[in-house]
């Protein structure tokens, strides 16, 4: 009986706060004279607000909020983004149970306004002891398409994607680095909207639509980083791209240099793309016009200008913080296409800087999976008889170079602490026994994991890039990590986002063992 009347009294507290609620929501409406309608999981205050005429505000307006308390809703939310400015729509994301499901997006009517919403909102102490989280939010349009035949050309592939998908506005396919007739057996298509891109990776996404008879892999894009129109205007290098493998690095100066000669500062290529550093960004940004489009070596060649990122950021959002870059090498240009088939290849990053030598790209690796026929001859091999791009994680790296180095494997020590909210806390220790009686006798990263596996490879991350500093590792015969060790997590099947605490001097690390994780 007892529980039956807590019952009754829980259900009649949830629909006095519902009614609550939705007074509360109706006197904001009211207020602002702003509509409100929920739909597939969502509820949308505006879009558009009253009085609006026009488009949509474009691309760059819009903020993604996070770790919103599940029973805050949009009569308390809606009055703290506008101090911002003025939004345009405001997403809440809804459960079935009435409460938030944590998360919302705010479009504004400016990208100044988003900025500053990120500015004076991110980390905003919504409730006591509540922090919201504001970022720019992505509205993606375009969807990555793989193991697409190579013989097929830009028309054929576009021709198709609107006959099976709506609201194709253009497919980028890229020719082959070895054979220039041939595409790379991937493109991108975009759509004319993030909802038309979403619904097309609906239809195709279960993995048994197929075209010209094969079945095709399907996935988001990885979305063109913004970089700000100040920090362009001081680019002074170019991005070229569609290069013949054969074409010279003098081949490239000298067809740049014809246009005004010494404007070049220097040139370096990789594969079937270079970077043309330039003394003036004047001067880049003549030859730019006069350049794209023409041939060198008999391909027809792009050129746009690199898009710069920091430096800081990048290792940030690689390596949960753990490194210090030094401040006179901050600035890198972000890797939009040799990196990962996913991403566009719009101005991608010069080759990282190890030893002070440029260092190659790594090879085009396909990555996809194959049937295993029965009858089907395997041969044993060692990882070790592989090349270097074959591998794709820092553990799998570290052991391969230790190997090749002719050193004992690398020892890994799992240590544990507990966080203020309870959670456990990891980090690996790794101790390279070759040359433990050195300057360092361990390698520790100072960042603190939440599950085993993303310990383990921070620590690698973290040991590969101390073990090239002190010891010159990658500059024996190793040239072809240097230019993968900035992105290796990127380069696993799995992207990594680090969940990661500071890891404190007054921490109290104990020595533990896998097995208590597994």
């Amino acid at each position: 009986m007892n529980e039956e009347n807590m019952d009754g009294t829980n259900e009649c507290s949830k629909v006095r706060i519902g009614l609550q609620n939705e007074a509360a929501l109706l006197a904001l409406m009211e207020k602002t004279g702003y509509n409100m309608v929920q739909e597939n999981g969502q509820r949308k205050f505006g879009g558009p607000p009253p009085g609006w005429e026009g488009p949509p505000p474009p691309r760059g307006c819009e903020v993604f909020v996070g770790k919103i308390p599940r029973d805050m809703y949009e009569d308390e939310l809606v009055p703290v983004f506008e101090r911002a400015g003025k939004i345009y729509e405001f997403r809440l994301m809804m459960e079935f149970s009435g409460e938030n499901r944590g998360y919302a997006f705010v479009m504004y009517t400016t990208k100044e306004e988003a900025q500053l919403a990120i500015r004076i909102l991110n980390n905003y102490e919504i409730r006591q002891g509540k922090f919201i989280g504001v970022c720019v939010s992505l509205d993606n349009c375009r969807l990555f398409i793989g193991a697409i035949p190579k013989e097929k050309k830009k028309e054929e592939i576009l021709d198709e994607m609107k006959k099976v998908t709506e609201g194709v506005v253009d497919v980028i396919v890229y020719p082959s680095a070895t054979d220039k007739t041939k595409n790379r057996g991937f493109a991108f298509v975009e759509y004319e909207s993030h909802r038309a891109a979403a619904m097309a990776r609906r239809k195709l996404i279960p993995g048994t639509f197929q075209l010209w008879g094969h079945t095709i892999q399907v996935d988001w894009a990885d979305p063109e980083k913004e970089v700000d129109e100040e920090t362009m205007q001081r680019v002074k290098v170019l991005y070229v791209r569609n290069l013949m493998i054969s074409t010279t690095e003098e081949t490239i100066k000298a067809e740049f240099n014809r246009y005004k000669p010494g404007a070049v500062e220097r040139v370096k290529k990789l594969r079937d793309y270079a970077f043309v550093h330039f003394f003036n960004r004047e001067d880049a940004v003549a030859a730019m016009s006069a350049v794209n489009g023409k041939c060198i070596d008999g391909a027809s060649i792009e050129v746009t200008l690199a898009k710069p990122v920091n430096k800081e950021n990048t290792w940030r959002q690689h390596l949960s913080g753990q490194m210090s870059p030094s401040p006179e090498n901050l600035t890198v240009y972000a890797n939009k296409e040799e990196s990962h088939p996913k991403t566009l290849g719009k101005s991608p990053t010069p080759p990282a800087l190890l030893n002070g030598q440029h260092s190659p790209s790594p090879p085009e690796i396909e990555r996809c999976t194959y049937p295993f026929f029965p009858g089907t001859k395997l041969t044993p091999i060692s990882m070790y008889s592989l090349k270097s791009s074959h591998l794709n994680s820092a553990v799998m790296h570290l052991d391969y170079y230790c190997n090749k180095n002719n050193w004992a494997p690398p020892e890994y020590y799992l240590y544990s602490t507990t966080s203020p909210d309870g959670k456990v806390l990891l980090v690996y220790k790794i101790v390279i026994p070759a040359i433990a009686n050195g300057s360092q006798s361990y390698f520790m990263p100072d960042k603190l994991c939440s599950t085993l596996e993303d310990a383990k490879e921070l620590a690698a991350q973290f040991t590969l890039f101390h073990l090239d500093r002190e010891h010159n590792l990658f500059s024996l015969d190793l040239a072809t990590l240097s230019s993968r060790i900035l992105s290796v997590l990127p380069y696993t099947s799995r992207h990594y986002s680090y969940e990661s605490y500071p890891l404190s001097p007054i921490i109290s690390l104990a020595n533990c063992s896998c097995a208590s994780f597994l």
